[in-house]
């Protein structure tokens, strides 16, 4: 079974369909219909959660964290040991004076930020979280990041923006959630520590394991079972798609999956760590990769969202990719058997087809030290600046010497079946001066890379004629950077091109 805490009550749950979310459980299992289904595919944050986790900093002392996460893509087996918060924790009592209501909410009500109220609970979540973890108001465009998972059709963002930061003029009161939550781990049944947390519904069940050694010993039992790690993919197959699969096994709670180390530059991310928990030191080597990783859904999807599962799926589109491709990033993969370290790049076949064998699974990532002489650009087109799939997703990674580029690796996602390597364009900058002239010659083998199709996000003109563009932006990023900094419109037009 699994155990968790849902608001001020503990939970056990055993009989259960495996591939139930939180959001569907709450709504009929428990009748917390406070939180609502809007997209049900992590779009509009109406489903939108507070999960609380146990974290053990570098002196050993624990702490309970809490994150925005969308219910919709949460599975329920996924919740074992943590601390479900819906808004109907947030203020207690049934008819409460406009004062007792949480700040946030009070705040909400005074600015009048909510007209039909569908899309209140989820904002009023966010803005909760961004309370809870921030003691002071941390300015407007903080705010609208926390926000950024979360739409408001007929109310429109002003007020809510506004009660964002009137709800920090109001006297704190302490939260009573990790003490909560702190009680319910004190509490926790602990004749299971040494099975794993399940779920089942007749033939079909769901796996937890809690170390890499479960893991691998339920792979070779289940060969095909489903691996799913913060489920931002998965979830809507089981919801758009009606998948049912027989058995569901989990790598959230892996423990060496969800680790991170640097080891002077080299970073080794486990495969199971939510991006928001590994990004800030990626940024440290990095800070290029900020276009990527913060367009990468919402907060709540980077709260829950992996490495593992995005390169796991293959997707074509996924974002991670060309970034880990273009810095030569490497992935352990484990098994009974052992593991083998193989690159990134050489993991896609085709389209969803990966080298991945039936009983292995990814474990983590390495990224290589940065050379001193990179330059590094991450771009991202797509219909939305937030919350979108790209259109094109393009990085290049050059490396110099004396004026001359001694290094390029180029990938790109949207262009083909898999996230691919442009080597033409690669061999066509290696050994080139660093100057503008290089990339837009070198723009021209993209049609000797890639033959992109045309879809619903765009046509194959588009993604190539925007991929050209971009590369002659990257040569103004790398070789006229005052020129960028003085022209940042016209820049933009030369990365929207046809748009």
């Amino acid at each position: 079974m699994i155990q968790f805490l849902l608001n001020n009550t503990p939970i056990e749950v055993q009989e259960c369909s495996p591939s139930l979310t939180i959001l569907d459980w709450l709504r009929t299992k428990k009748g917390k219909v406070g939180t609502k289904e809007g997209c049900a595919t992590g779009d509009c944050g109406a489903c939108t959660i507070l999960v609380g986790e146990e974290r053990i900093n570098a002196n050993g002392q624990t702490s309970w964290q809490y994150k925005t996460m969308n219910s919709c893509l949460l599975l329920l087996g996924n919740a074992h040991a943590k601390h479900i918060v819906t808004v109907e924790a947030v203020t207690t009592g049934l008819y409460p004076n406009l004062t007792d209501l949480h700040p946030v909410q009070r705040a909400l009500v005074e600015c009048h930020g909510s007209q039909c109220g569908f899309c209140t609970p989820g904002i009023i979540m966010s803005l909760l979280a961004l309370y809870i973890n921030e003691p002071t108001y941390p300015g407007k465009k903080a705010v609208i990041h926390a926000l950024g998972g979360n739409l408001c059709r007929c109310t429109g963002y002003s007020p809510i923006l506004l009660a964002a930061e009137k709800a920090y003029s109001y006297e704190r009161k302490a939260e009573p959630y990790s003490a909560m939550a702190a009680q319910f781990k004190a509490s926790l049944n602990t004749q299971y520590d040494g099975d794993i947390p399940f779920l089942k519904n007749g033939p079909r069940k769901f796996y937890l394991p809690q170390t890499a050694q479960q893991l691998v010993e339920l792979k070779a039992l289940y060969p095909y079972a489903h691996l799913v790690a913060g489920g931002t993919d998965f979830a809507i197959e089981l919801s758009q798609n009606m998948l049912l699969p027989d058995v569901i096994i989990s790598l959230s709670q892996v423990k060496e999956f969800c680790t991170l180390a640097d080891n002077n530059g080299e970073l080794h991310i486990g495969a199971a760590l939510p991006y928001s928990q590994f990004v800030e030191v990626f940024y440290n080597h990095y800070p290029e990769s900020k276009e990527l990783f913060e367009r990468l859904g919402s907060s709540q999807v980077r709260n829950s969202g992996t490495l593992g599962g995005s390169i796991g799926n293959a997707s074509p589109i996924g974002d991670p990719a060309p970034l880990l491709i273009a810095l030569n990033a490497s992935m352990d993969l484990l098994s009974s058997a052992g593991t083998r370290t193989i690159k990134v790049a050489d993991y896609f076949i085709d389209y969803k087809k990966t080298v991945l064998k039936s009983d292995e699974v990814i474990s983590k990532f390495t990224i290589p030290k940065r050379p001193e002489s990179l330059k590094l650009a991450c771009h991202k087109i797509s219909k939305r600046f937030e919350d979108d799939i790209s259109t094109v997703c393009l990085v290049l990674a050059i490396e110099h010497s004396q004026n001359m580029i001694t290094q390029a690796r180029c990938a790109m996602g949207g262009m083909a079946a898999i996230p691919k390597r442009a080597q033409h364009i690669e061999q066509k900058l290696i050994s080139q001066s660093l100057q503008v002239s290089s990339f837009i010659d070198a723009a021209t083998a993209i049609n000797s890379d890639f033959t992109p199709m045309s879809d619903v996000r765009s046509s194959a003109h588009y993604r190539t004629t925007v991929s050209k563009n971009l590369l002659q932006r990257i040569g103004i990023e790398f070789c006229e950077p005052q020129a960028r900094n003085n022209n940042n419109i016209a820049i933009t037009r030369i990365s929207h091109a046809s748009l």
